[in-house]
């Protein structure tokens, strides 16, 4: 890894600003689930990363894995990318801010 693990766990709190509780209601909805990267009918990635960032945002960081600090640099990687690619129509309904909340990111917030 390129990052030490603190500078990675900095940069994942300050990208994700959505909290355990708010992310667990998301990823229920049909918006979460109708967007991303799918094999076949499997559940897209940023769906399964998003549900493995509830399990982070638990945890205290303290108890992170190495693991956890990878998923976490991945995290951050695909917000930042992503982020960049903002639409200029309206993004409150877009596939583009639902994408990025599956990661943890509500742009409105």
């Amino acid at each position: 890894m390129s990052k030490d693990s603190q500078t990675v766990i900095d940069e994942f709190q300050q990208n994700v600003n959505m909290t355990a509780k708010e992310m667990e209601n998301w990823l229920k909805t049909d918006e979460s689930k109708s967007v991303g990267q799918k094999d076949g009918d499997s559940e897209s990635i940023g769906h399964e990363s998003g549900r493995y960032i509830v399990d982070i945002l638990q945890k205290k960081e303290a108890n992170y894995t190495d693991d956890d600090i990878s998923q976490m640099q991945r995290v951050v990687s695909y917000i930042k990318r992503h982020s960049a690619q903002k639409p200029s129509s309206d993004i409150e309904d877009s596939r583009w801010r639902y994408s990025l909340m599956n990661w943890g990111h509500d742009p409105l917030k």
